[in-house]
């Protein structure tokens, strides 16, 4: 055994601080998106009435990675994280993929919210410098990541619930509003404005294929939960009910909301831009409403922000770990957080300060690049989906031991595919999407490149190798622990 690897033993590890109630807002905070509460207005404006359903089979096709991820997880307790698992099961390669592509997809999202959020701190408190916000985010996130885990879940925890109050008093104001026969200048508040103005498909099938492109968009961070897993005290327990809750979660909080919206308002009335959400409020004479959905999208843009710091320093942290990423970013400080591979993400994020005095057209640039960004997360989805068959195939007997196994298993698998090869050619449909869609392969060919210099070093080798052994020696106590609680 070589002096590196016994050094990768010695290393101190993560430590399980996440309780269940942390887990289960942080995956409430994945699913809600700031999307639903600026981007649902462009999505209605394309889709009609019928983004209820877009939302609805893409939250149905998402939970079934979400439980074949949880198989996954908890088949391993030294998994932590899916990139773990699609190294050991399809091989290193898939590792660096999927965690390097992980890591970039968060990066850019990060980079997005920190431009919103000091966008929205500009409207809040007219002639701030936009550096001002930016930099305070950045300094406030960093300081909360550095201090303990804990801390990052007790973050998440809030702003989670900022948003999940936030839609609650959405849907109570506007079923009052619909109860009470409110009027506008659209006309009465009722459910049959969601059928009277052209129907459920006003914009009929390609109108639907629209509402695909942005709402995909939306439910980026859903895997959220599976960056925690090395992290959280009671995995076994707090995974299974954090993603089993998720159609409850999709149900409530994006279908709701939207069926509250577009009856109180006819969808034709609703425009890309434009928060869905003020309008409402502001048509129930809530004069502070446009304040009051400024500070909540700006909660939820630092909570989208909190969660690429954390998870991709943990990605980073992972992949030095294996040798995928310099050994500097393998080292855990003495609160036991990752603070180099920290560092390099809140740097990298400082960048979206400096992208704000760029110019007018950065924000044209920007939709380009996240798009770039939500395409790469439909390939880590696929990549989970690719590591289940593959674990299917090579663990049966793990697969028969778990109690949470996915439901519908290899031919639910073939379904989402198919869904996923669906929403890439609903991407070729719009100019500047297609543009995002042909520039994304750069990214891999970049990543191709580097793995070909990468997976020949000794470093490397010998790190993967110790990953290994780890991993083996937790599959045979996973078993050993299984088959004594058969026995008692």
């Amino acid at each position: 055994m070589t002096t590196e690897t016994v050094t990768s033993h010695q290393e101190p590890h993560l430590e399980r601080q996440l309780s269940n109630r942390h887990i289960q807002l942080i995956a409430i905070g994945g699913a809600i998106g700031t999307g639903l509460f600026m981007g649902s207005g462009k999505t209605i404006s394309a889709a009609g009435p019928s983004v209820i359903f877009v939302y609805m089979i893409i939250g149905f096709m998402l939970f079934f990675v979400m439980r074949a991820m949880g198989e996954l997880l908890l088949s391993n307790l030294n998994y932590k994280s899916f990139s773990d698992f699609a190294a050991d099961l399809l091989g290193p390669w898939a590792g660096f993929f999927t965690g390097w592509t992980y890591w970039f997809c968060w990066v850019i999202t990060g980079i997005a919210d920190v431009i919103a959020i000091a966008g929205y701190s500009e409207e809040l408190w007219p002639g701030l410098p936009l550096w001002i916000p930016g930099l305070a985010t950045v300094a406030i996130l960093l300081l909360l990541n550095l201090t303990t885990v804990k801390a990052f879940g007790e973050t998440e925890f809030w702003f989670a619930l900022i948003k999940i109050i936030a839609i609650a008093a959405l849907i109570v104001v506007g079923l009052f509003m619909i109860f009470s026969g409110f009027q506008s200048d659209a006309g009465p508040a009722s459910f049959s404005n969601l059928w009277s103005h052209g129907g459920f498909f006003p914009n009929e099938f390609m109108g639907f294929v629209a509402g695909f492109q942005i709402a995909v968009f939306a439910f980026v961070g859903i895997e959220l939960v599976g960056t925690t897993a090395a992290e959280a005290k009671d995995p076994e327990k707090s995974l299974p009910k954090a993603i089993n809750s998720i159609p409850i979660r999709v149900l409530l909080f994006y279908v709701g909301a939207l069926i509250i919206l577009m009856s109180v308002t006819p969808w034709t009335q609703f425009q890309a831009g434009h928060s869905p959400f003020i309008a409402m409020f502001s048509l129930a004479g809530l004069g502070a409403a446009a304040t009051i959905v400024n500070l909540v999208v700006l909660s939820s843009a630092m909570s989208s922000a909190n969660s690429g710091i954390y998870s991709t320093s943990r990605m980073v942290y992972g992949l030095a770990q294996e040798g995928d990423a310099p050994s500097v970013f393998s080292s855990l400080s003495r609160r036991k957080v990752p603070q180099n591979a920290l560092f390099l993400s809140c740097v990298l994020l400082l960048s979206g300060v400096v992208l704000m005095y760029a110019g007018q057209d950065i924000g044209k640039a920007f939709d380009m690049v996240t798009t770039v960004s939500a395409v790469c997360f439909v390939f880590v989805w696929s990549i989970i989906l690719a590591s289940y068959l593959a674990f299917r195939r090579r663990r049966p007997h793990l697969h028969e031991a778990s109690k949470f196994q996915m439901p519908g298993g290899i031919p639910m698998v073939c379904v989402v595919f198919a869904f996923f090869a669906f929403v890439l050619w609903a991407l070729t449909t719009q100019p500047d999407t297609l543009l995002a869609l042909l520039v994304t392969p750069v990214w891999f060919i970049l990543l191709g490149a580097a793995w070909l210099v990468l997976r020949r070093r000794p470093a490397h080798l010998a790190r993967y190798a110790s990953f290994q052994t780890d991993l083996a020696q937790e599959e045979e106590s996973a078993v050993a622990r299984k088959f004594e609680k058969v026995q008692k």
